[in-house]
Parts: structure tokens; sequence; C-alpha cells
């Protein structure tokens, strides 16, 4: 699927890649360039999710202050 770029630096995005992205009249999107160097196109506020960080849900809900020699200690199994 091709598009040309216009005079003004417009081009009209495909109607396969509008519908896959359900995008409308007044849509916002982002571009980035990937790593490869590929143009890739979000719905503004659908980015994808990343992948859930394994340790998020444990963040901050310690409740116990730990010093950090002591700490090290136990995961060291000493004392």
């Amino acid at each position: 699927m091709s598009t040309t770029l216009t005079s003004k630096g417009q081009v009209t995005i495909p109607k396969q890649i509008r519908d896959a992205l359900n995008l409308g009249p007044d849509c916002s999107v982002d571009f980035a360039v990937n790593r490869e160097g590929d143009v890739v196109i979000h719905k503004v506020g659908a980015r994808p999710s990343r992948k859930p960080d394994r340790f998020e849900s444990a963040r901050g809900k310690a409740d116990i202050k730990w010093r950090t020699d002591d700490l090290m200690a136990l995961l060291r199994g000493e004392g």
C-alpha cells in the first residue's frame, strides 16, 4: 500500500490503516521512527501497552524499614 506526498508534505492514510486504528476525522495521531527506520503511527491516547513491570505492583508496599547492612546480611545468609 503506498501513497503520494503532496507539495505541502501531506499524505492520505490508507483506508485499511484508518480502519485498523479506528481513525476518523479530527483524530490525533503520533508518528515515530523505530530502530529499523520504519515509520510507526499510533492513535493518540491508544499507545500499545508495554510488557507490565513485574515489580510495579510491589513498589512502595513494604512496611518494614530495612537498614542496608541488615538487608545485605539477610541476603548473604549471614547471622
